[in-house]
């Protein structure tokens, strides 16, 4: 972390949609040196929109809340404002939590037990350009590099000059995924998920969902369950 970072007071979000949580974490904030809260938010959703207007630094940003996940909103926030970053501070830190949040962008990942000393270092340590990770997910980090793990399949070959995205989103389709589902999978909003959408079925010539399906299908893209 450099001196410049540490010096630097840095503006804070706080994302929780328990008004308990939130207004407790804010309390702690405003008792930690370097740190001023300038908003909070009780969703996502909410989240982004004090982004847009106050321009934080970070936000610290739960996982699991209603209207617009911290999944989604963190993609948003650093897909739209770029100049904001996003430390997750969750009770959550499983594999499906984890992981998704870093793919979205996030750059620290906390859990709720993290003291105030910690939080501080995770928002400045993003702030310098490094990650602000706690140690028990950074050991989870490099328990996941080191697994023996099977690589995953590269996506079929796309038919009709598909891209490797369209192709993505066909096979969920094809899995029965509502638009918001995917772009929680793919980590994109519905209304890109919806482009890609219009995008395939203009190169394929299809009109619905259910042609889609066949298509996948048909195309050998998808092949049915034995039995």
């Amino acid at each position: 972390m450099t001196e410049e970072a540490e010096r630097k007071t840095a503006r804070v979000v706080v994302a929780d949609d328990q008004t308990v949580v939130r207004e407790g974490i804010v309390m702690l904030l405003g008792l930690l040196p370097g740190i001023e809260v300038v908003g909070s938010a009780g969703d996502g959703e909410e989240a982004v929109r004090l982004v847009a207007e106050v321009a934080p630094d970070v936000v610290l940003m739960d996982l699991r809340m209603p209207r617009c996940d911290g999944v989604e909103a963190t993609h948003r926030i650093r897909a739209e404002y770029p100049g904001t970053q996003v430390v997750v501070l969750t009770t959550y830190a499983d594999d499906e939590s984890l992981f998704p949040a870093l793919a979205a962008g996030a750059r620290g990942y906390l859990t709720k037990d993290a003291g105030g000393e910690e939080i501080v270092r995770a928002v400045h340590s993003v702030l310098s350009g490094d990650a602000g990770l706690s140690p028990g997910i950074q050991r989870r980090l490099l328990e996941r590099l080191t697994e023996p793990e099977a690589r995953p399949a590269a996506p079929p070959e796309a038919p009709d000059g598909l891209t490797v995205r369209e192709t993505e989103v066909l096979l969920l389709i094809a899995e029965g995924l509502s638009n918001q589902e995917i772009g929680r999978r793919l980590h994109v909003s519905t209304a890109t998920v919806k482009t890609h959408i219009n995008n395939l079925f203009a190169k394929t010539g299809l009109k619905d969902r259910a042609q889609a399906v066949r298509y996948a299908y048909g195309k050998g893209l998808v092949r049915p369950p034995a039995g």
